[in-house]
């Protein structure tokens, strides 16, 4: 791995459908995406919105690839960040193993600021993507979510 990206890694007891749906429906980002929705409508060249549960703009970008059950990248530039020589970019990887999906997540393209070395927080991409993933995972498994008191 780049040191100018993080990875992260699940398997969830779930279909490929299932956690495409997840990642691409704003009725279900606003589950475990701590009230974001998306907006998008998957095109490559088109625009992605997450916007906040009080309708504000929280991040936008383009979709890159979208593969339907496969592979989602899209460039992400959260309202408050600073200008980049490089934009940021996500990509989702889905693959069946067994009766689960394995989900990565990279983010690649980071500033040393995009990290965080606190505990107990959402601060840093690397505290904040493990609590969205972790909560994807519970709610596509058990249909409940975890509140942000219990991450």
């Amino acid at each position: 791995m780049k040191s100018d990206s993080f990875i992260y890694t699940t398997y969830i007891l779930s279909t490929k459908e299932k956690v495409w749906e997840a990642l691409t429906e704003a009725k279900h980002t606003k589950q475990y995406f701590f009230g974001c929705e998306v907006q998008s409508d998957w095109q490559e060249g088109s625009s992605i919105s997450y916007f906040r549960g009080d309708g504000e703009l929280d991040v936008e970008g383009e979709i890159l690839t979208a593969v339907p059950y496969e592979k989602l990248s899209f460039t992400w530039k959260h309202v408050d960040d600073q200008v980049r020589e490089k934009p940021l970019v996500v990509t989702f990887k889905i693959k069946e193993v067994g009766e689960a999906v394995k989900l990565t997540l990279l983010h690649e393209n980071l500033l040393s600021t995009d990290l965080s070395e606190e505990e107990d927080t959402f601060y840093g991409l690397n505290n904040g993507w493990p609590a969205i993933v972790s909560n994807l995972k519970t709610y596509l498994e058990t249909g409940r979510t975890l509140s942000p008191m219990d991450l």
